[in-house]
C-alpha cells in the first residue's frame, strides 16, 4: 500500500521503509499509540497553519504545516507519527513518506472489564458487552451493558431527553469507548462511541459471553442448615430453580416475586428478595438496580388471580416502555402450583414472561406443565407440605448468595411453626434457632407478628418493616424484639375479642365417623375487615376445639360462597373432594384447593347449601386416622 493521492515523493529512501503502519480500529484510545510507532491518518480539516487528522474516533491531533510533506483534502489518508503529546493534551503529528510499508490494522485497545473500572477512574476505556437496558432520561441515554465480569451504566449524550445512537437496541452486541467517572457515588461509562457489533466480531464477543454467564450463574454448593433425607429429594430441583434466577439477574432481567401473604410465604420471600438484592448490587454498578430488577408483592388469594396478574402485567409494560426494561420472570413462592393459577398464566403466555414456582401446596402438576418453566413442590418427589416453602427458599437464596447464612438460620424454623410442620426435622431447625437466641414461643410469636403484619400492609410489601420483624437485614436486634412483642401481643388480642364474638355461634355436629364437625357462618357471626380473616379466625377455632376435645376434628368457616376447611386426625383429600364437587353439585360453581387436610373452595352463592352438604357426606366418610391428629394440624393462616 502506498500513501493517498496528494502526497510528494522527496526522490529518497525514508529511513522507515519496511516499517509497520498501524491502522486503528475506531474505538482505540491514545493509549494505542507509541512515540516510535507508524500510523494511518485521515484529514479532518484543513486551515492555514497545517492539517487536522484523526487517527481513530479517540485519537485526533494536528500535522503543523512544519510538519508536513504533501497537500491533502478532508478524506485523504497518509502516515504520521506521534510528535507531542501537550500539556492540555493536546496531540502533533509528524507526517512520514515510505516508498515501501505493511499496513496493521488494530482491533481495538486492550478491554477493560467492568470489574476493573474502579481502578480505572478518568481513564479512557473500551468495552465490550451485551445491552441489558436501554433507558431515555431527561439527558443522557443511559445503556447498562453487560460484559464477562458485571454490569455498568453507560451515558451517551446526543441532546437532553433525545435517544442517543437509536440503532441500539436491548441484547445488542456493543463495543465502547469512554471515560469512567463517578455520578452520585457510583461508576458510569460517560460514552464517547458505541457501535453494535455484527457477523464475526459480534459471534466472538456473544461466545465469551454466553460461556462467562453460564459460569457466573452456577450457584453455589452450600451444606444444607440440616440434614434430612425428604429434602435432598427437592436439591436438584432448587439448585436449577438458583441457576435460573442468577441467569436472570445477569441477564439483566427483572423477577417479579409474588407470593403468599402469610407467615409461611414471607419466610420464604423475605431471604430470597436479600439474597437477590445482593447479588443483584454485586453485579450491577448502577446502585438503582436492586430496586428496579426485584419487586415482592403478597398476594392475598392462595393462587394467583386475574386481578393480580392483570396488574402485574400492566406494571411490566410500563416498565419496558419508559424504562427500557425486559418483561419480568414471574417467581411464585408458596403459591401457584394449582389449577386455580392456570386462567393468570395462560394470560401470561401472550407475552415474554417465564414463570417458576416454588410451593408446597398439593400441586395439579398436569394443569400447570407447558405453562411453569420451573416447577418446586415436595408432592412431586412423594413427599408432602411438612417441607414448608420457607424452608426451601431459605436454602434457595444460600445457593443463590450464601453470605446470607447468618441472617436466616433461625428463619426455617418460623416457617415451620408458622405453617404446623411436624416434619421430622423440625426439632433440628429450632434448635438452630436456638443456637441464635430464639426459644420456641419467640418462633411462634415472629410467625404471629408477621401474619398481622401482612394483614394491615394489604399489598404493600414493607420490606423493611417486615425485615426488622423476621430480622432479616435487621440492624436492630433490640427492636426487632420489641417490635415482634407488640406485634404478637396485638395480634392475641385481636383474636381473642374475634372468639369471644364468634364461639357462641359454632355449631357441632358428630359425624357417623367418629369426628367432630364444627360450623360457623364466618360472614355474619365474626367481626369484618379486621384480624383474623376468615381463614384465620377458622383456624384458630379449630385449634380451640382441637385441645378441648383431643378427639378427630374437621372445622368448617363459611360465608355466602366459600368455605375454609381445617381437619385433625381425619384422613381428607381436600383436593381430589374439590374434584368430585365440581362433577357432583350441578350449577355450584365450585372450585378451590389447598392442603390434603387444609384448604379453601368458593361456590355461587345459591349452591351454599347444596355445595356444603354434599362436602360434609364426603367428610363423614373420610378414614379417622389417629396419629394424624397431631402430625396433620395446619397453618390456620392460609
Amino acid at each position: 500500500m502506498s500513501p493517498s493521492h496528494g502526497a510528494e515523493d522527496s526522490g529518497t529512501e525514508a529511513p522507515h521503509d519496511g516499517a509497520v503502519v498501524y491502522d486503528l480500529a475506531a474505538e482505540c484510545s491514545l493509549d494505542a499509540v507509541s512515540e516510535d510507532e507508524l500510523y494511518l491518518a485521515t484529514v479532518n480539516g484543513v486551515v492555514e497553519y497545517g492539517v487536522f487528522v484523526d487517527l481513530s474516533e479517540q485519537v485526533s491531533g494536528l500535522v503543523h504545516d512544519s510538519n508536513l510533506v504533501g497537500s491533502y483534502d478532508v478524506g485523504d489518508e497518509f502516515i504520521v507519527e506521534l510528535g507531542e503529546v501537550r500539556e492540555n493534551g493536546d496531540l502533533s503529528f509528524r507526517e512520514v513518506q515510505l516508498a515501501d510499508y505493511a499496513v496493521e490494522t488494530v482491533d481495538r485497545d486492550d478491554l477493560t472489564t467492568v470489574d476493573e473500572l474502579d481502578d480505572a477512574l478518568g481513564d479512557n476505556v473500551s468495552l465490550e458487552g451485551t445491552v441489558v437496558q436501554v433507558k431515555q432520561t431527561g439527558g443522557p441515554t443511559i445503556f447498562q451493558v453487560r460484559d464477562d465480569t458485571g454490569v455498568v451504566p453507560c451515558a451517551a449524550f446526543e441532546q437532553a431527553g433525545v435517544r442517543a445512537y437509536p440503532d441500539v437496541e436491548l441484547d445488542d452486541i456493543v463495543r465502547l469507548t469512554g471515560v469512567v467517572e463517578t455520578r452520585d457515588g457510583a461508576l458510569q461509562v460517560e460514552v464517547d462511541s458505541l457501535d453494535a457489533l455484527d457477523g464475526e466480531d459480534a459471534d466472538a464477543v456473544e461466545q465469551r459471553l454466553d460461556a462467562a454467564l453460564e459460569a457466573a450463574a452456577a450457584p453455589h454448593d452450600v451444606d444444607p442448615l440440616v440434614e434430612w433425607p425428604a429434602f435432598e429429594k427437592l436439591h436438584d430441583d432448587l439448585e436449577t430453580v438458583a441457576r435460573r434466577l442468577r441467569r436472570t439477574v445477569l441477564e439483566g432481567r427483572p423477577i417479579r416475586m409474588r407470593h403468599h401473604a402469610d407467615g409461611d410465604g414471607l419466610c420464604a420471600s423475605v431471604p430470597l428478595q436479600y439474597a437477590l438484592r445482593q447479588f443483584i448490587a454485586e453485579t450491577y454498578e448502577d446502585p438503582d438496580a436492586p430496586r428496579h430488577l426485584l419487586k415482592r408483592l403478597p398476594s392475598k388469594a392462595p393462587f394467583y388471580e386475574m386481578e393480580d396478574v392483570t396488574r402485574d402485567l400492566n406494571f411490566a409494560l410500563e416498565d419496558r416502555e419508559r424504562h427500557g426494561q425486559k418483561l419480568p420472570l414471574l417467581l411464585m413462592l408458596d403459591n401457584g402450583s394449582t389449577e386455580e393459577d392456570t386462567p393468570a398464566y395462560r394470560n401470561l403466555a401472550h407475552y415474554d414472561v417465564p414463570i417458576v414456582v416454588v410451593d408446597h401446596h398439593h400441586p395439579d402438576p398436569e394443569a400447570v406443565e407447558g405453562l411453569v418453566e420451573e416447577h418446586v413442590n415436595p408432592y412431586l418427589h412423594d413427599e408432602d407440605y411438612r417441607i414448608t416453602t420457607g424452608m426451601m427458599c431459605v436454602e434457595l437464596a444460600r445457593m443463590i448468595y450464601p453470605d446470607v447464612t447468618d441472617q436466616v438460620r433461625h428463619v426455617p424454623a418460623v416457617a415451620g411453626i408458622s405453617d404446623r410442620s411436624e416434619g421430622e426435622a423440625m426439632p433440628d431447625y429450632v434448635e438452630l434457632a436456638n443456637e441464635e437466641g430464639y426459644d420456641e414461643d419467640d418462633l411462634r410469636d415472629i410467625g404471629e407478628a408477621l401474619d398481622y403484619a401482612t394483614f394491615w400492609l394489604k399489598y404493600d410489601d414493607g420490606r423493611e418493616f417486615v425485615n426488622d420483624v423476621l430480622n432479616v437485614a435487621c440492624d436492630d436486634r433490640e427492636r426487632h424484639e420489641e417490635l415482634v412483642d407488640f406485634l404478637a401481643t396485638r395480634a392475641e388480642r385481636d383474636v381473642d375479642e374475634q372468639l369471644d364474638a364468634a364461639m357462641s355461634h359454632v355449631e357441632h355436629e358428630a359425624l357417623d365417623n367418629g369426628a367432630h364437625l364444627y360450623r360457623i357462618d364466618v360472614e355474619n357471626h365474626c367481626h369484618r375487615f379486621t384480624y383474623p380473616a376468615p381463614g384465620k379466625t377458622t383456624g384458630k377455632i379449630h385449634d380451640r376445639k382441637v385441645q378441648e376435645t383431643g378427639d378427630p376434628v374437621i372445622t368448617i368457616g363459611y360465608g355466602p360462597d366459600f368455605a375454609v376447611l381445617r381437619s385433625d386426625g381425619v384422613r381428607l383429600d381436600i383436593p381430589e373432594m374439590v374434584v368430585e364437587l365440581i362433577e357432583e353439585v350441578d350449577g355450584g360453581g365450585v372450585s378451590g384447593g389447598g392442603h390434603l387436610v387444609v384448604g379453601s373452595i368458593k361456590f355461587v352463592k345459591g349452591m351454599r347449601e347444596q355445595v356444603l352438604d354434599a362436602l360434609v357426606e364426603k367428610m363423614a366418610d373420610a378414614e379417622i386416622d389417629e396419629e394424624l391428629q397431631s402430625s396433620m394440624a395446619l397453618p390456620d393462616g392460609e
